[in-house]
């Protein structure tokens, strides 16, 4: 799934509250334990501490799912933005690595898979999620690491 925004065009919807956006944002949901392991990987690994991380299930997660076509009822992807871009699906998880670096870059090998692939496969995961992955709740996630990303 590509997105056909312009970069920062979140910031002239009124309908997405202000929130500070000097850094990576990853839009996931709360309520998906492999998200929840997702948000933990970022915290773990982001040495420069510029990740936040935000629930689609808050106004900021869903106003800015919406704003970029995303159903915030049946999320069959999150958003990341960086540098006022959004993508999703594998092209977010690719751009993580990417912005975390050392072995995290071996995501990229992931571009070699055509699009349709690269749908396909992150569609079983994303429809399947809760079952493969179990429910979590992000927002009461102890982790202070992970805790101190959220933008709630």
């Amino acid at each position: 799934m590509e997105t056909k925004q312009l970069k920062f065009s979140y910031r002239d919807d009124s309908s997405i509250p202000t929130f500070p956006d000097d850094g990576p944002i990853s839009v996931m949901d709360a309520h998906c334990g492999l998200c929840a392991k997702g948000a933990a990987w970022i915290a773990r690994n982001d040495r420069e501490e510029e990740f936040r991380i935000v629930p689609l299930q808050s106004e900021l997660g869903e106003a800015l799912a919406v704003h970029y076509g995303l159903d915030p009822s049946n999320p069959l992807s999150w958003l990341y933005l960086e540098n006022g871009v959004a993508y999703t699906s594998l092209d977010a998880l690719i751009r993580v690595g990417l912005r975390l670096g050392g072995v995290w870059n071996i995501l990229v090998v992931l571009r070699i898979l055509p699009r349709s692939v690269q749908d396909a496969m992150y569609g079983v995961v994303a429809r399947n999620r809760y079952k493969f992955f179990g429910r979590a709740d992000l927002c009461s996630v102890q982790n202070s690491e992970v805790r101190k990303r959220l933008l709630l």
